[in-house]
């Protein structure tokens, strides 16, 4: 396993040394056995986990300068994902990890401390509370989410969080662009403005998927985001 992922990584031009390849396996032994009493992923088989989850969030790596995201927050984080991966492979970037549900955030807090990663934050928050936060509204340089909703509504969940001049990315599947049109009005009346979409494909697999790129071009209007509930029911179209 620890070859499989040194190698897929390599072919994305990324070279990992061992100690983070030591930290990815014991994320992986944790992520199995908090699984069996709670539901963090149905892909439990070794193979999977190193390709389908790893892998495939280290692959928004190459296409982000991260000499500009000093601070990332990664919003409907679930087990850590896209941020852990993310932050053992860039292990500068100020992490915070934002979820709904305490007992997630239980199990990241046992992961950063077993792995030893600093400068992580955990969360217990809804986004559209903590997107109307003071602590937390427009302080990140990034924000990152992955398999979370929509793109119109992670926009209303995301991009509150993000500087003006920062970046909002999405890893979605092979629907993006149309996802992306029909939150052209999202990204507008939000803040945004699309940079690029890129289609990635995950070596090792014959799995590809999105990465959505969009800069934060102004600021959020205070009414976003719309409470609890909203943001799902009625999305900005």
């Amino acid at each position: 396993m620890e070859k499989l992922l040194y190698e897929s990584c390599k072919q994305m031009g990324i070279t990992l040394e061992q100690a983070q390849i030591q930290q990815f396996m014991r994320y992986k032994q944790l992520l199995l056995q908090w699984n069996e009493k709670m539901n963090l992923t149905a892909i439990t088989e070794d193979r999977e986990v190193i390709l389908k989850h790893f892998v495939d969030c280290i692959s928004v790596v190459p296409y982000l300068d991260w000499q500009e995201c000093h601070s990332v927050i990664d919003v409907g984080t679930g087990a850590g994902f896209p941020g852990i991966p993310l932050k053992i492979v860039c292990p500068s970037i100020q992490l915070t990890l934002l979820d709904s549900l305490q007992k997630r955030i239980y199990f990241l807090e046992e992961v950063i401390q077993q792995i030893g990663i600093e400068k992580v934050e955990c969360v217990h928050s809804r986004a559209e509370d903590g997107g109307k936060s003071k602590k937390y509204r427009e302080k990140y340089d990034c924000c990152v989410s992955r398999a979370v909703a929509n793109l119109a509504a992670l926009l209303e969940y995301g991009l509150p969080f993000v500087k003006v001049g920062g970046t909002f990315v999405a890893l979605k599947g092979k629907d993006a662009a149309k996802e992306v049109e029909q939150a052209q009005k999202a990204m507008e009346v939000l803040g945004g403005a699309l940079t690029e979409i890129i289609d990635v494909t995950i070596p090792n697999t014959d799995l590809s998927h999105k990465i959505v790129v969009v800069k934060k071009v102004k600021q959020t209007p205070a009414q976003y985001p719309r409470k609890a509930g909203k943001v799902l029911k009625n999305e900005l179209r």
